[in-house]
């Protein structure tokens, strides 16, 4: 059992799917009792197996089960849960979620409450950034929402720029604006979908940055404001604002830079007052790196960082939940070899239409390197209601080159039959020169995807 400082036997894990079976796996390898909670429609999943208990929580729809604070407090109650992990999505980053964890006396594996709420208001985030000396984009994040400051400050960044829904993510509430005369018009659109999406209409403005690489920095703080990064990871190949393939470490990135983008990530979390696992967002190009936003929770993509540093990230987050310090120092971080994951979505792989339905042949790919995060099996119906991811597969080599190799097999070995999967999609991408160059940007898979022709 790993030691705890400040002892707690049971978790709660407020989530589904392959996050639900990652961290319950995580947990019990740790002596902890688990709980798992489903909806309706997950009476069959694979977490719901896996856990000590399950409780049930509501109808399929998420905002009456996996959505509904309500509902999981309860299950807390009923089971005497000491501690909750809201993995990643529904409410891992809701900061009246955390909040109400700690007004209960229940131990939140994530951040604070005030922390949540600091870093998921891109605006107040930004301005936080900015004074402590973090590089952001160039733009405009005040409280002063008149068309004619917006405008002002947009004629004054100049064109083309983006317009960008402070209060969240995912790219809505985002528009792109080339000339001054349609400005007007982008910040109303961008105003009424943010209000509908997020419940605030407040918008940022920054300057468009042509063919720039998503570049994030994981980093780990502790209860005492000790504070890593752990390197990081690109995530340039995106459709739609949707990362689709990650990979660390970047091929893009010098040593130099890689050490300056971890230091200010470092600044990030620090200025912040972060404690736990979270992730500090760049966009970069030949002139320079900028601050965009911080993840205040576990990615989905984590499972890369822990290939090249063999560092388990949900244990370290359950350990410093319970109160204890950080093993590590930034001098003792170490990485070795490279790896990519792919994320394997229940979706056509062009023109990424949602294909739930019931898997009739499953099987994995094996051998070293390889390691797969599902909730999947064979016979398991993928419900409507929810994200349509399947699993992740990583893939980890000596090199980029071994590692790619490696990838290839892994994903003609990789068997989804019943339903559509984006398997074809990985399969051609690995192929392709530019991706095996390391020569992208974040808008090359729309440009692949408008011209690919794939097949199984």
């Amino acid at each position: 059992m790993v030691s705890l400082a400040r002892r707690f036997d049971k978790v709660l894990i407020a989530n589904r799917g392959e996050i639900a079976c990652r961290i319950i796996r995580t947990a019990k390898g740790m002596g902890l009792r688990t709980v798992a909670v489903y909806s309706d429609a997950d009476r069959g999943a694979m977490h719901v197996a896996l856990a000590d208990e399950a409780v049930l929580i509501g109808p399929a729809p998420a905002k009456d089960s996996y959505l509904h604070i309500g509902a999981i407090l309860e299950a807390v109650q009923a089971t005497s849960a000491e501690a909750i992990h809201p993995g990643y999505g529904f409410l891992s980053e809701n900061a009246d979620f955390a909040q109400a964890c700690a007004d209960g006396g229940l131990v939140f594996i994530g951040p604070s409450a005030a922390t949540i709420r600091l870093m998921g208001f891109k605006s107040a985030a930004k301005a936080l950034m900015e004074s402590s000396g973090v590089p952001v984009v160039p733009g405009y994040h005040g409280e002063d929402q008149s068309i004619a400051t917006l405008q002002q400050a947009a004629d004054r960044i100049g064109y083309p720029l983006l317009v960008k829904a402070s209060a969240g993510g995912g790219g809505r509430g985002m528009r792109l604006v080339g000339a001054a005369d349609e400005f007007a018009e982008a910040v109303a659109a961008a105003k009424r979908e943010a209000a509908s999406s997020f419940g605030n209409d407040q918008i940022l403005i920054e300057k468009h940055i042509a063919k720039p690489r998503h570049i994030e920095v994981q980093v780990f703080a502790d209860n005492d404001a000790n504070v890593v990064s752990l390197f990081e990871r690109e995530c340039t190949l995106q459709r739609r604002h949707q990362k689709v393939v990650e990979e660390a470490l970047s091929i893009g990135t010098t040593a130099e830079r890689r050490a300056a983008m971890s230091a200010a990530a470092r600044s990030a979390a620090q200025a912040a007052g972060y404690v736990g696992a979270g992730t500090v967002e760049f966009i970069a190009d030949s002139s320079g790196f900028y601050f965009i936003e911080m993840n205040t929770r576990i990615q989905v993509e984590h499972p890369v960082t822990e290939m090249i540093t063999d560092i388990d990230l949900v244990l370290e987050q359950i350990r410093v939940a319970a109160g204890a310090e950080l093993l590590l120092e930034q001098k003792d971080v170490r990485f070795h070899g490279h790896a990519i994951e792919c994320r394997i979505n229940a979706e056509n792989p062009v023109s990424f239409r949602p294909s739930p339905g019931r898997i009739l042949h499953y099987h994995t790919p094996g051998g070293l390197g390889i390691r797969v995060d599902s909730a999947a099996y064979q016979g398991y119906e993928i419900p409507p209601y929810y994200d349509s991811l399947v699993g992740k597969l990583i893939v980890h080599g000596k090199t980029r080159t071994e590692c790619l190799m490696r990838l290839k097999r892994a994903l003609d070995e990789f068997v989804i039959d019943g339903i559509d999967t984006t398997l074809p999609l990985f399969r051609a991408l690995v192929r392709e020169q530019d991706i095996v160059d390391g020569d992208y940007h974040i808008h090359w898979l729309q440009d692949f995807l408008a011209r690919a022709v794939l097949e199984e």
